[in-house]
């Protein structure tokens, strides 16, 4: 069943008239308008989406990324970074992948995880299902014990702090209740990454901790982005496609937490939304989800986009932004919540067509720029297309 979905989901990246014509430039360069969202902060997340497409090059088909900081995908738009570690905690619903790299000078000096989406069209829509938890600030679990996790001898034996963990006295989160899969998914990647990324914040303590995540990746760097701030880190978190993670009593505390408010420039997390993507409006309200602010809603359908494209959303869940996009009139007579055919076209388009690790992330571009790939031996070209059926 995968391969088949493998299969459809090729051809219709191929043919799909919603995908930029020709090789698409980097949207660096776009003049001032009237747009509420500002050429600064639509450049930041623009260099956010690219940087997380790359994570797509890390998974079980895929080439992965290699040192200093090379792949099939993106890699070349960043000579200044450095890869540190990837991470692949497996292919189960609740599994997660990605990679921290480090951005030197003279490009921002930053410490980035990059989280990626899970691995296939029937593990999103199963793991969207999930029913919720309670959500407890910053466990306290660095050494294994944590009874809520899901046994794993390999999770168990690490210990990134040893017997004396960060201190951590976060404010309690009254009646929150969060995605169990989602929450699950970060508690199996922070026993793998905090050992490194204790290293490089040790390492660069001026460089800013920036994470960035797409689809059910968004949805764990956004409690990741929590757990970083219960232990006194300050990270700067951008989504893309991110899900409904928990309750609105979650979603107040994530807003405290992060101290948004209507100043979007100075808020320091992003959850950027596309019109037509159905997976910002799932899990379902009707079993207690709901979204957090700062939403910046992308409301073009197609490829490219600019600032004047972007809108800076109201509250949790603005009616002129995604959510409002489930109250509309359903076409076909299907809520824009079950549109899941839209999970190969607007779930992927956040300013590129994302989670397809072949160089531009543009298939049709692969035969006629880079007919041959020259990586550890690999010179067949077809190693970035295996990863396509991920999501």
């Amino acid at each position: 069943m995968a391969t088949l979905l493998g299969l459809i989901f090729i051809l219709c990246c191929l043919l799909a008239v919603p995908a930029v014509s020709g090789r698409q430039s980097p949207l660096l360069h776009h003049a001032s308008n009237d747009s509420a969202v500002s050429e600064e902060l639509f450049n930041e997340l623009e260099e956010h989406s690219r940087i997380v497409d790359i994570a797509y090059c890390v998974g079980a088909a895929g080439l992965g990324i290699q040192k200093p900081f090379k792949c099939l995908s993106r890699c070349d738009n960043f000579k200044d970074f450095e890869l540190v570690t990837t991470w692949n905690t497996g292919p189960l619903l609740s599994d997660s992948c990605g990679y921290i790299a480090l951005s030197h000078p003279p490009s921002p000096p930053r410490i980035i995880l990059a989280f990626r989406g899970t691995y296939s069209i029937a593990n999103t829509i199963a793991d969207l299902s999930t029913i919720p938890q309670e959500y407890v600030p910053y466990p306290g679990d660095d050494d294994g014990n944590d009874s809520s996790q899901t046994p794993n001898p390999n999770l168990d034996s690490l210990e990134p702090f040893g017997d004396d963990p960060p201190p951590a006295n976060p404010p309690k989160c009254e009646n929150c209740t969060v995605h169990t899969g989602f929450y699950t998914s970060w508690l199996h990647t922070r026993k793998v990454i905090l050992d490194d990324l204790s290293e490089a914040l040790s390492q660069h303590p001026t460089y800013t901790l920036t994470l960035v995540g797409h689809s059910l990746g968004g949805a764990v760097a956004a409690l990741a982005g929590l757990d970083f701030k219960a232990r006194g880190w300050d990270p700067r978190v951008t989504t893309f496609g991110e899900p409904r993670i928990g309750n609105k009593h979650l979603m107040a505390y994530m807003n405290d937490r992060f101290n948004i408010t209507s100043n979007s420039s100075s808020n320091r997390f992003h959850r950027v939304t596309h019109v037509g993507d159905p997976v910002p409006l799932l899990p379902l309200a009707e079993w207690g989800y709901t979204m957090h602010s700062e939403e910046i809603y992308i409301a073009a359908s197609s490829l490219p986009v600019s600032p004047r494209d972007l809108k800076r959303c109201k509250g949790d869940e603005d009616g002129s932004c995604i959510a409002g996009t489930d109250t509309d009139a359903p076409s076909w007579g299907v809520p824009a919540r079950f549109k899941f055919w839209e999970l190969f076209f607007a779930h992927r388009d956040y300013f590129w067509r994302l989670g397809l690790c072949v160089p531009g992330g543009d298939p049709r571009d692969w035969y006629r720029k880079y007919p041959k790939h020259d990586s550890d031996g690999d010179s067949d070209g077809d190693g970035g297309v295996e990863d396509i059926d991920e999501l």
